[in-house]
């Protein structure tokens, strides 16, 4: 059986369509398919229209959280609920064309875990396609593992890679960065991303820069590594720039037209100090970040709380 998930936020508009679209590509499928919605704590209709569907359709399973908990939450709970020996994951907005996922499928079908997507041309602006552009080439840098250049969340898995994703006990999840690390075979695809097709967008800004940082911060390590470097390099050149001074006090020699036998020295001197401050609350900032995750996580609260469901037995707290 091949299950959709679907993590939805205020998609009332696009239900009908997206449904519609699934299951038309479903029928060249050939095989049973069920389409899990998991909407994220909606503030419209998205539930209620979702379960009309599903009171019509059995294939159809909703998910209701008790609020919302996010989008990689909402993947996340659409992993564990899926019953399908593969599972595809698609954004609710037909930004991901459900057309697209028989290729995917069927290079399942040839042995690969994983099949991932990769965007080759993105409906957005050029300042938002310079970011993703910049900022994917970062991650791979960075990442201690391999995260594939432009892919999102947009794959297909098979039953065995979603067993291992649902038995990570991770609680600030970063889904394709967790796809990459379980690594067995994978592979991607390349597919044009389309235009939202109703409504309006719900990953604002700050929501995207939450994201990026996840990626960054839950996978690697090198802004610490970069940070114990760049304190480094300031203590050098720190030592080398006041054993100059030294040797120019002792000798009264003027270099570059400074002699501190003659300046007052308060520019240099505040300079160095609002420098170093900025980099000394810059390193607090750094190690706040990775020790609030570690805060995080040592709670144990749950990734999502599922108040409702359609089609489908809530399992346990998640």
């Amino acid at each position: 059986m091949i299950s959709v998930v679907v993590p939805a936020f205020n998609e009332s508009l696009i239900l009908h369509t997206l449904y519609e679209r699934v299951a038309a590509a479903a029928a060249t499928w050939n095989e049973d398919w069920e389409l899990v919605i998991v909407d994220d704590g909606s503030r419209d209709s998205t539930f209620e229209i979702a379960q009309k569907i599903g009171s019509s359709d059995p294939r159809v399973k909703v998910i209701g959280f008790s609020r919302n908990f996010g989008h990689q939450a909402a993947v996340t709970a659409g992993l564990f609920y899926a019953a399908g020996d593969i599972v595809a994951v698609i954004d609710a907005d037909l930004q991901d064309p459900p057309e697209e996922l028989i290729r995917f499928i069927k290079k399942c079908r040839e042995g690969f875990d994983v099949v991932y997507a990769i965007r080759t041309e993105r409906k957005e602006g050029p300042f938002k396609k310079a970011a993703y552009f910049l900022y994917y080439r970062a991650l791979k840098r960075l990442a201690s593992i391999d995260i594939p250049l432009d892919s999102g969340d947009f794959c297909v898995m098979s039953r065995r890679v979603v067993d291992v994703m649902n038995s990570l006990g991770e609680r600030n999840r970063f889904v394709r960065g967790l796809r990459s690390y379980i690594g067995y075979r994978q592979t991607g695809l390349t597919y044009e991303r389309h235009a939202r097709q109703a409504g309006e967008a719900k990953y604002t800004f700050s929501k995207l820069v939450k994201l990026g940082l996840d990626g960054v911060f839950n996978f690697s390590y090198q802004p610490l590594h970069l940070l114990m470097l760049l304190g480094s390099s300031v203590s050098v050149a720190s030592f080398l720039g006041g054993f100059m001074v030294l040797l120019q006090y002792l000798t009264n020699t003027t270099l570059l037209g400074y002699n501190p036998h003659n300046a007052l020295g308060w520019t240099s001197l505040m300079i160095a100090t609002l420098f170093l401050a900025g980099v000394e609350i810059f390193a607090i900032g750094l190690l706040g970040e990775y020790v609030g995750r570690i805060f995080e996580e040592i709670k144990g609260r749950p990734v999502y709380l599922v108040e409702r469901a359609v089609n489908l037995e809530i399992k346990r707290i998640q």
